[in-house]
């Protein structure tokens, strides 16, 4: 069997006591290879790597390594390189670790991967910072790194989200500690390969193996780590907040979402329910941004509900399997929670496929009360409800019930409703007829239970730096 390691200080580890963890291709439910199953004096490790190859820069403006601006940059598009040479390798790699489908991860995942590595290499070359002029001094400011920051990374989206914060994490001059989920680690130790392969220095990205929660907790709390980004579960994220909080560490936490969907009855309706299904169904819903509660209009609620089951049914060969049989389960326990709360399966609601895989069909629900627990809960899945509104108002009220804000789609030719559901509604971000249209320049996050704090372009490396202001009197008379 394969054995995926630890990548410490420019190197291949093993955990201290050799223990591993089985990886499970979920498509097929047979072991892939193993990952270390790292300990706290692992964790200890990797961050000593990460804050000496930081000190070894001589701090100040030198980044980690004593790498300048320019060297992090032409680091950052060398690996972007070194990935696009191995795409089909590194897709593979994904499809099996999370099951989704090989096109997927050749088409969009990798590419988009390497694409985050080269727009934060060239987004950096590009920054400036403010200066201002009085009478007798000037102000400016240096934007400095932090030092070794912790990224803690989910199963989803594996390469693209590691990519998304290593990226602006080492364009600014900090090292970094990567912690993958450990049901999907197989790119993270694959990139430290070829963070070797281009001759980064020692130390300056690492990746550490293992549960969460018995070594995550030395990735947050050591003094040497200097910031946390967190992509995953809500509940995951508070945990990390209580040991962040009282530290004063800087953190961000990109976290759950139960987005809503609005389609009003002036929409271009095909171009509507693609995009609605999309948003639904695409990775088997397990997407933080996913439309999982469908808002309609009533006067085309039935036409529209009957689409949509269609455009369900087309998309049952068209997505992988959950990453895991054990989320399957937990998909499954909604399904009969929301018979149990008086909801109608309009279709799916079944596993299928392979005996040994995690497959499970896209899945409609209607009936269903909106303050019931299928509705308000994230069920991370290929599981949407779908509930009739009568007017404006109501759908605004029924967009905004809910603990979380992450994103929110409306369906709509009105420009004047568009633009006031997109000042009203209570989410980070807004689609207006679309989903999950990116620009990597704009902000990424949530409110309410959905996170704290802003990813991509300036927001980014506003993080991942921290601003000094500099005053400089040069006339005494």
């Amino acid at each position: 069997m394969e054995r995926i390691h630890n990548w410490i200080n420019g190197q291949a580890c093993e955990a201290t006591d050799d223990s591993r963890i089985e990886n499970i291709n979920p498509a097929t439910g047979e072991v892939i290879n193993s990952l270390p199953r790292s300990d706290e004096e692992d964790a200890l490790d990797v961050v000593a790597a990460a804050h000496d190859c930081y000190l070894s820069g001589g701090q100040g403006n030198a980044g980690a390594a004593g790498l300048n601006a320019s060297q992090r940059c032409d680091l950052l598009m060398a690996v972007a390189d070194a990935m696009e040479e191995r795409l089909e390798e590194l897709a593979l790699a994904e499809s099996l670790d999370s099951g989704k489908p090989f096109l997927n991860a050749l088409n969009i995942d990798v590419p988009r991967s390497i694409e985050n590595l080269r727009f934060y290499a060239k987004a950096a070359a590009a920054q400036t910072t403010p200066s201002v002029a009085s009478e007798n001094s000037i102000n400016y400011v240096l934007r400095q790194p932090l030092g070794a920051v912790s990224l803690i990374t989910p199963w989803n989206f594996p390469l693209h989200l590691l990519t998304w914060k290593l990226g602006p994490a080492l364009a600014m001059g900090n090292s970094v500690i990567a912690k993958p989920s450990e049901i999907t680690p197989t790119t993270a130790s694959m990139l430290g390969q070829l963070f070797a392969e281009v001759k980064a220095p020692d130390g300056l990205f690492n990746v550490v193996h293992g549960f969460g929660h018995e070594i995550g907790d030395a990735l947050v709390r050591h003094p040497h780590v200097k910031a946390v980004s967190f992509t995953g579960g809500t509940a995951t994220g508070k945990t990390i907040a209580t040991v962040a909080g009282p530290l004063l560490k800087k953190t961000s936490f990109e976290l759950g979402g139960k987005n809503p969907s609005i389609v009003f009855a002036d929409c271009n309706l095909e171009q509507s329910i693609a995009s609605v299904a999309r948003a639904a169904f695409f990775n088997s819903g397990q997407v933080c941004l996913c439309g999982s509660r469908v808002l309609v209009a009533s006067e085309i609620y039935d036409d529209f509900v009957d689409a949509l089951v269609e455009q369900a049914l087309r998309y049952r060969d068209r997505i992988g399997p959950m990453v895991s049989a054990e989320h399957r389960e937990k998909v499954m326990s909604y399904i009969e929670l929301a018979k149990q709360e008086g909801g109608e399966i309009v279709c799916g609601g079944q596993a299928y496929g392979d005996p040994n895989g995690a497959f499970f069909e896209p899945t409609v629900i209607a009936g269903l009360s909106h303050d019931c627990r299928t509705v308000q809960e994230e069920i991370f899945g290929p599981v949407v409800t779908v509930h009739p509104f009568d007017d404006d108002e109501h759908a605004l009220e029924l967009a905004n019930d809910t603990e979380f804000g992450l994103a929110s789609s409306v369906f709509t030719s009105n420009l004047q409703r568009a633009h006031h559901f997109a000042e009203h509604i209570q989410s980070g971000m807004v689609w207006v007829n679309d989903w999950n249209l990116r620009d990597l320049r704009v902000p990424f996050g949530g409110m309410k239970q959905s996170g704290i704090g802003r990813e991509g372009g300036d927001y980014s490396f506003k993080f991942f730096s921290q601003d000094r202001n500099v005053c400089v009197r040069y006339n005494y008379e």
